[in-house]
């Protein structure tokens, strides 16, 4: 028994000891007969590993662990089994002038937990959580909170996938739905009462079946990974509904299970997902934790090494650095740390099966010494990783830190939301101030912040609307925001977001307000589905959903969220689902850039037009006066036809002047479903299309119909 050295203690009746076992993986495994422990502390003087009967509310016994391998210590308890509940103490300086916040007294949970366990009733603020004095914050707080804490519980791997395979959708077929869990299917009718807002919900006949009709190919899902709702909304009666606030980044969130095994479920939900040709992605947040500023709590990562975890002011390492607004900065310059993100990753894809990744604030994940850096340790590890270099990854590109805005910055093959594409969308048809030349840029891909750098067009995320502002329905119904049920009188969420109430606040009785409101939305979504990039669509904006004007309800866990399915605008659905079909069919605006330069045969792969059907010269580019923009394409992603898309922003209806052609119109947004039987033979040189006010038209010239049935046999 020489090898079950330096440790020794009770548990029950017998002498619990432990092994030196091994410093990898990390977090807790089961090896055989037994469990593998090993943290991370650079600092530490000492871990001790705490075992707990299985409600995680008694402590049986605390044994150091006996090894230290590097920054790593480990150790292997034979004859532990899944199922054992476990956590840390790590003793160590407490000097917070210096970055350090060790505090035995504190239980700690492990950063790389598989399962969670709360303490009974839940957890409570009101516990002794926190490793500062609240009173004096630069002194040690003596109180033990190890009944209160969060613990973690082995856990056994295993699944049957029945042979699930990703769907693998090429970027270019890509269409995103960005959706909450809870809020898609909690009122969907067709959803079993039990699974209703739960990832069984969403894998329901009735969500796929929604899903297909629209034709959307990827479900963005808000985020999933356990999290721990802040003391201040707890406080308040509310709770953290969108997310943005993990505890565990291996961890499926529990209050999304129908049953007592989340894990299955959400495997269960991406096989079925996935049979349905649809991939998963996943919102993940690994700019901040739960643990807040100086005076947060001490939850894990605080406990384990403070001064290696997070980014600390230079010359006042007691201060946090807060770049993400949530009071702390992760530190992924740190190996240990970007070893954690990347085990996290790994985990849900190799274990999960999930198809990519969301990342919230992302260039917090780049920020080196002195900013963000394209080329960073974080980009360069997921280049190289064979697992992650084959999902789809997504920046949010702004953080609140110093350079914060990076959109069109971000490594190749990287997708990146794109603000610009949102607020020039905005502006054009709400009424802001932009011009033709502006909208021109964004459906052309955005050229101008991602071609410079070598990006392809799809790496562009287009969207009008995501879950953080106005739905698309209250888009075009508020000019300013309704948060008063957030309980910040009103202060919190934008305060800019170029909406239109076209006349009224709210919701109205008016028929010409209503009509005017319906095609409005129908020209901002075909604006997002029809141009050059990647389009994503907010759950919802399909079918009219209305959050009554709260553009911020990210503490909302009521109908305020939930879509509202019994009241849903099936025309609008409708309307969504022949614009994508007709971005499938024609890909409009194609795959690459272009040049807008003749051939040798004097041919242009893409024109910009007046309506006067003449090519827009410089001065008309910056014209705010006018709100009309033709794009006669003549390379298109699919079809073998030249189109012509039109646009007209103004009031006022406009005959815009065609080219030669057999011109059929394939979309009009003036039309409830977009679909129009106008049609023009030869068109002579004074022939005109009629553009109606505030609406888009997309035309195909049909003579290469004609010539494909002359060269058929």
């Amino acid at each position: 028994m020489d090898r079950l050295i330096r440790g020794a203690s009770t548990l029950g009746h017998e002498l619990v000891t432990l092994e030196p076992g091994r410093p990898w993986p990390m977090g807790a495994s089961c090896e055989g007969d037994g469990v593998n422990f090993a943290v991370f502390s650079e600092h530490a003087s000492q871990v001790e590993l705490c075992l707990f009967g299985s409600d995680g509310h008694a402590e049986l016994a605390r044994v150091p662990l006996p090894v230290r391998s590097g920054d790593v210590w480990h150790g292997r308890l034979p004859g532990a089994r899944p199922g054992l509940v476990y956590g840390f103490r790590v003793h160590g300086p407490w000097r917070p002038e210096r970055g350090h916040r060790f505090n035995p007294n504190k239980l700690l949970l492990d950063p790389w937990a598989r399962e969670i366990v709360s303490p009974p009733g839940g957890f409570d603020w009101q516990a002794p959580h926190f490793g500062a004095d609240r009173e004096h914050p630069q002194h040690m707080d003596p109180q033990d909170n190890g009944r209160q804490a969060l613990k973690a519980r082995v856990v056994h791997e295993s699944f049957d996938w029945q042979g699930d395979r990703a769907p693998a959708t090429p970027l270019v077929d890509t269409v995103i739905y960005e959706l909450h869990l809870r809020g898609f299917s909690k009122r969907l009718p067709g959803v079993p009462e039990a699974l209703q807002g739960t990832y069984a919900g969403l894998a329901s006949d009735a969500a796929i079946a929604h899903l297909k009709r629209l034709g959307v190919t990827a479900v963005s899902l808000l985020p999933v990974q356990q999290i721990l709702d802040e003391q201040r909304l707890v406080d308040m009666g509310l709770v953290n509904y969108w997310g943005y606030n993990t505890i565990g980044y291996f961890c499926p969130d529990p209050r999304y299970a129908a049953s007592a095994r989340p894990r299955d479920e959400f495997r269960a939900m991406v096989r079925r997902l996935h049979e349905a040709g649809l991939e998963v992605l996943l919102d993940v947040v690994y700019n901040h934790t739960p643990e807040g500023d100086e005076r947060g709590p001490t939850l894990s990562w605080r406990g384990f090494d403070n001064a290696c975890w997070y980014r600390l002011q230079h010359g006042q390492r007691d201060r946090f650095e807060n770049w993400s607004g949530c009071g702390n900065t992760v530190d992924i310059r740190h190996p240990r740390v970007l070893q954690m993100v990347l085990d996290s990753l790994r985990y849900w894809v190799q274990e999960m099966h999930v198809d990519g990744f969301r990342f919230d604030l992302a260039p917090v994940l780049g920020r080196g010494d002195g900013g963000f850096e394209r080329d960073g340790a974080f980009f360069t590890a997921v280049q190289q990783d064979p697992v992650l270099q084959r999902v789809k990854l997504i920046a949010e590109p702004w953080d609140i830190g110093p350079g914060g805005w990076q959109v069109g910055q971000f490594p190749r093959g990287w997708l990146e939301w794109n603000d610009r594409f949102r607020d020039t969308t905005r502006a054009f048809w709400l009424g802001s101030d932009c011009t033709r030349g502006e909208l021109a840029l964004r459906l052309a891909g955005s050229s101008d912040l991602f071609q410079p750098r070598r990006r392809s067009p799809a790496e562009s995320v287009n969207y009008v609307v995501s879950h953080d502002g106005f739905t698309l329905t209250d888009l075009v119904s508020y000019d300013l925001r309704h948060n008063e049920a957030n309980l910040e009188d009103n202060r919190d969420g934008h305060g800019h977001n170029l909406s239109w109430n076209c006349g009224w606040e709210g919701p109205t009785g008016d028929p010409e307000v209503n009509a005017l409101r319906a095609r409005l939305k129908r020209a901002l979504l075909a604006t997002v589905l029809l141009a050059q990039g990647t389009p994503m669509l907010a759950a919802g904006d399909e079918l009219g959903h209305s959050q009554g004007g709260n553009n911020n309800p990210y503490c909302q866990d009521n109908p305020i969220t939930w879509i509202n399915w019994p009241r849903a605008d099936q025309s609008l659905i409708e309307f969504t689902a022949h614009v994508l079909a007709l971005r499938r069919r024609l890909l409009p605006l194609g795959l690459r850039w272009y040049t807008g330069l003749p051939d040798r045969d004097g041919d242009v792969d893409l024109a910009w037009l007046r309506r006067t059907g003449e090519e827009m010269t410089p001065e008309h580019w910056n014209n705010r006066m006018s709100r009309i923009l033709g794009a006669w394409i003549g390379l298109p992603g699919r079809g073998g036809a030249p189109l012509l898309l039109m646009v007209n922003g103004r009031d006022a209806d406009a005959h815009f002047k065609l080219p030669p052609g057999d011109w059929v119109a394939e979309l009009d947004t003036t039309r409830p479903d977009g679909r129009s039987s106008w049609r023009r033979t030869g068109a002579k040189a004074d022939d005109c299309y009629d553009l109606r006010g505030r609406s888009l038209a997309l035309l195909r010239d049909a003579r290469a119909d004609t010539d494909l049935e002359g060269s058929a046999p």
